[in-house]
């Protein structure tokens, strides 16, 4: 697990993390893990607990969190935006 000041990054497959406090865009996260080093600039403002990309994601991707699929990015998602119901389609529930 990364656990920076602003993200929570559960396992090192995740291409989201988890915002632990809101960011603002134009704002940069700097990760330090054990193998994922990076820093990201946040495209867009984002609230806390809300996901944002920590890599590049494709259209039809698989979505990460916990190392577990949860949903399918329904367009491109740039490292540093926003991940929720307006770029995704959600697997849980199904």
């Amino acid at each position: 697990m990364h656990s920076q000041k602003e993200l929570v990054i559960m396992d090192e497959n995740d291409n989201v993390g988890i915002i632990k406090q809101a960011v603002q865009k134009g704002g940069k996260i700097d990760i330090k893990g054990d193998r994922f080093k990076d820093v990201i600039e946040i495209k867009e403002d984002i609230p806390f607990g809300f996901k944002v990309a920590v890599r590049n994601i494709q259209k039809d991707e698989i979505i990460l969190k916990f190392n577990e699929a949860i949903g399918v990015a329904i367009v491109g998602i740039e490292k540093g935006e926003m991940v929720h119901v307006h770029n995704i389609e959600g697997l849980r529930g199904r």
